[in-house]
């Protein structure tokens, strides 16, 4: 009688062990996903970076750009988000903000969605307090409406580079920024955004806009490649989901060999961005969203 109730006793301890271990595992998930779907996806990181480039005008020298990437618009990232975003953006008072593309997310079963999405997003952009603020469009800007796109962004103050490049100038001295199509579903052509007249300039340095970092192998294996002194991108999201000793879950094509910060390339450096929005999932885990606060500095070597 004792064995039998022995037995049920510890089959009765062992059904509660089980249903404990399932809650556990419930509330740890549930608070896993409230973490990465509030919590860090709403906690811009601002990244002070400072990149020395060779022929940098001494009036350059301090010259500061933001860079805002891949905001994805009304999907995962709400209006007020983006507010915050450029919020902090102004605080920082650039001298120059590049926008790295992605405004919108592509939705094939509601094409006309994101269209109204980047004209939202493009009346909130220009309340930007910068003088000089330039664009390039990301793959989901393409593949929605490149020219709707653009067109929104022109409207409301926003200078965008579609293989095409702008001077700037400062303090007297000048350096040339080019921006790219986009290389995976658009038409990217470096030697139209960047035509000889502006290459190896003294003192001129390039500057590139382009949406998807491995298209810096690309550029590097042209001779427009080596004109380019640092390369701005987004794309990758970071990684967005990175779990410990394993990284990114997963990475999208050209976004797998430079996945966010700085890397040098031979002459050419190039910065990744890991973007203010979400795709695919609205989670971000030990990959918060970033506003970077680029310095310009004369190169020591």
């Amino acid at each position: 009688m004792s064995q039998e109730v022995g037995s049920q006793e510890v089959g009765r301890s062992s059904k509660f062990s089980r249903r404990n271990l399932l809650r556990g595992g419930l509330m740890a998930s549930a608070a896993l996903a409230l973490y990465a779907g509030e919590i860090e996806r709403h906690w811009i990181e601002i990244k002070h970076v400072e990149i020395g480039i060779a022929d940098l005008p001494e009036a350059f020298d301090g010259f500061r750009i933001a860079q805002l990437s891949d905001i994805h618009l009304d999907l995962f990232t709400e209006p007020f988000f983006l507010r915050h975003a450029i919020h902090k953006i102004n605080a920082l008072r650039p001298d120059a903000v590049c926008l790295t593309g992605d405004f919108v997310t592509e939705l094939r079963t509601f094409p006309k969605y994101p269209i109204q999405a980047a004209w939202k997003c493009a009346a909130m952009l220009k309340t930007i307090e910068c003088r000089r603020v330039f664009a390039i469009l990301g793959n989901h800007d393409t593949l929605v409406n490149p020219v709707e796109i653009s067109n929104a962004l022109s409207h409301h103050g926003i200078l965008v580079l579609r293989n095409d490049n702008a001077m700037i100038e400062h303090n007297g001295a000048r350096l040339w920024l080019a921006g790219l199509e986009d290389a995976l579903d658009g038409n990217p052509e470096p030697d139209k955004a960047i035509p000889e007249r502006i290459r190896g300039l003294r003192n001129e340095p390039v500057l590139l806009l382009c949406h998807e970092p491995d298209y810096a192998d690309h550029l590097l294996r042209r001779q427009v490649g080596q004109s380019v002194s640092l390369m701005l991108s987004g794309h990758t999201h970071g990684g967005q989901v990175r779990l410990p000793f394993y990284g990114p879950i997963t990475l999208p094509l050209m976004g797998k060999n430079y996945v966010e910060g700085l890397f040098r390339l031979g002459r050419m450096q190039l910065y990744v961005n890991r973007g203010l929005g979400a795709i695919g999932v609205p989670f971000r885990f030990d990959c918060p969203p970033e506003i970077t606060d680029i310095t310009l500095r004369r190169a020591t070597a």
